[in-house]
């Protein structure tokens, strides 16, 4: 099955998904339960396409379940790998920068309709930035000492989507703060220096995709507590800056985030690739036919 083709947009603009669906599940609900016939039930099934809550929760219910097993059985009837099939999801975040890739992708899918299907939803920037958080996380390795380099630059990614931080990041050691920067970034080296509020908001980005509630998150500048994170960013003029004035850590806590988040309306576009469960639901319905 070919891949889309995605290289059109920006890094940090899709969040992708990916859930497994049981079709034996699904033919016995509509056999055994509802009491269709194959055919019948075979072009109800065929027609469907899950909700955006279904294919993107991060705790899966029947006839959905995650696996990273090779052979995965379904943890509901048992059904083996054959009786299962996979739906990538991909959520475009509207804006200047996606839509025009996205009307150009949308519109070469248009003859395999029944292959894909595109749901539209409106959203706000702080839901979109906390989905791209959560797979940010799962897709880090905390294991990798290299963590903390693919947390920033995916950052990076998403705060300026026009530049080419691939290149930036090639053989890249480390990140550091320059106060003689006026905006943005400089390479020397192996090294990246930002300017002190990108580096802090980077820093509040390792934070929250490694922060626990005993010891803190895990950053460049070592393990911080959120007082800790914001100590430093108030030192450094980053809360007056932003003109943060509270004086409760929660209360200046929730204004950080609107600043990396953002705030306002947005559109989201998901694009779900049905073509793995038309085939397989073809399948199933000739062993059951």
């Amino acid at each position: 099955m070919k891949e889309l083709d995605l290289s059109g947009f920006p890094p940090g603009t899709i969040t992708e998904y990916t859930t497994l669906v049981c079709l034996a599940c699904i033919f016995d609900i509509f056999t055994k339960q509802i009491g269709l016939a194959p055919r019948s039930a075979y072009s109800e099934i065929k027609r469907y396409t899950p909700t955006v809550e279904e294919l993107t929760s991060r705790k899966a219910v029947r006839p959905f379940f995650d696996s990273d097993e090779k052979h995965p059985r379904c943890p509901y009837c048992n059904a083996a790998k054959r009786w299962h099939a996979r739906l990538d999801t991909y959520a475009i975040e509207g804006g200047k920068t996606t839509d025009a890739p996205r009307r150009k992708l949308v519109k070469s899918l248009e003859k395999k309709k029944d292959q894909f299907a595109v749901i539209e939803v409106k959203s706000d920037r702080r839901s979109a930035f906390f989905d791209w958080l959560d797979t940010l996380r799962i897709s880090l390795d905390f294991g990798d000492p290299e963590w903390l380099l693919q947390a920033t630059r995916a950052y990076l990614e998403r705060k300026a989507p026009k530049q080419n931080w691939p290149m930036l990041f090639e053989g890249l050691r480390t990140v550091r703060p320059s106060s003689r920067l006026e905006e943005g970034w400089e390479r020397d080296g192996s090294r990246l220096f930002l300017t002190p509020p990108l580096y802090n908001e980077s820093l509040l980005i390792q934070y929250l995709v490694s922060r626990s509630h005993e010891h803190g998150g895990r950053t460049l500048e070592g393990r911080l507590t959120l007082m800790e994170l914001i100590r430093r960013m108030r030192k450094g003029g980053y809360l007056e800056a932003h003109g943060i004035s509270a004086t409760d850590q929660f209360e200046i806590f929730e204004k950080l985030l609107d600043e990396v988040a953002g705030s306002g309306q947005l559109k989201l576009y998901y694009l779900v690739d049905r073509r793995q469960f038309i085939d397989k639901v073809k399948s199933v319905y000739a062993s059951y036919a």
